[in-house]
């Protein structure tokens, strides 16, 4: 493992994202496997469908307004409008640590993992999106327009779920835009499995943060950090948004280094 970490750039060798790397590293069999037992028994994959990163030979994570293996093109042109605007000059949107098609239901669909090794990746997520000083007018337009797709997808959670959502632009931004996208996908006909997915015993991390011991101590991390988002009855549920299955999950895994 330590050599195939040197394909990494030195800040990017710690924490949750070599394991990533690491759990779509190897033949296209086992990297199924793996991705299947996360999301069992909710979604399954095989070897013939398509992941990002992929393991340590194509680093690039998965943001799916650009992302040809997973997404038909007119999707993703359709992501990016909703989330930039049509005449958004930018062209970022979230990175997911791994992003996976899949079959949910008997139906083509997209598995989406959002990874942490140790409290402060979690905790560091608290903050809204922010403006500063002079930014481009760009960034400023693309600001409003983040602002509206995530209220509406705050909407269309309340609907779904019969349940109060304060996902926002301006706080908790990383898990508001994880969900928000999740939903939006449903809105496109794509059903989704979400997770939140927490390295165990990652002992190299406590100079940066406190490692989670086991799977319950990541789980009432995760549910207090969402508090303030949705009730904690959302998470291990499948709801139907859009007429499409949403499943948002809490997963752990001992992945080595």
């Amino acid at each position: 493992m330590a050599g195939l970490i040197q394909h990494l750039r030195p800040k990017e060798r710690r924490g949750s994202k070599p394991r990533c790397h690491f759990l779509t590293h190897g033949s296209a069999n086992d990297v199924a496997a793996r991705l299947t037992a996360l999301a069992a028994p909710f979604a399954t994959v095989s070897s013939q469908d398509r992941w990002m990163p992929q393991g340590f030979d194509d680093h690039e994570e998965a943001q799916l307004h650009r992302a040809p293996r997973l997404l038909n093109p007119k999707i993703s042109e359709k992501l990016q409008s909703w989330w930039l605007g049509p005449v958004s000059r930018s062209t970022r949107t979230p990175n997911f640590d791994i992003a996976s098609t899949c079959t949910i239901e008997e139906a083509s669909g997209l598995l989406l993992v959002e990874a942490k090794a140790h409290d402060e990746e979690l905790n560091n997520e608290t903050v809204g999106r922010r403006l500063k000083p002079n930014e481009p007018k760009s960034r400023i337009m693309s600001h409003q327009t983040i602002g509206a797709a995530i209220a509406q997808a705050r909407a269309g959670l309340e609907e779904a779920t019969a349940l109060p959502w304060k996902i926002s632009r301006d706080s908790h931004y990383q898990m508001s835009n994880r969900f928000a996208w999740a939903w939006k996908l449903t809105d496109l006909g794509i059903p989704v499995v979400l997770i939140y997915l927490g390295y165990l015993k990652a002992d190299e991390m406590k100079d940066r943060g406190k490692p989670f011991a086991n799977y319950a101590e990541w789980e009432q991390l995760v549910k207090s950090h969402s508090e303030p988002l949705f009730p904690s009855q959302v998470w291990d549920q499948r709801w139907l948004c859009n007429g499409q299955p949403f499943i948002p999950l809490i997963r752990s895994s001992e992945q080595p280094l």
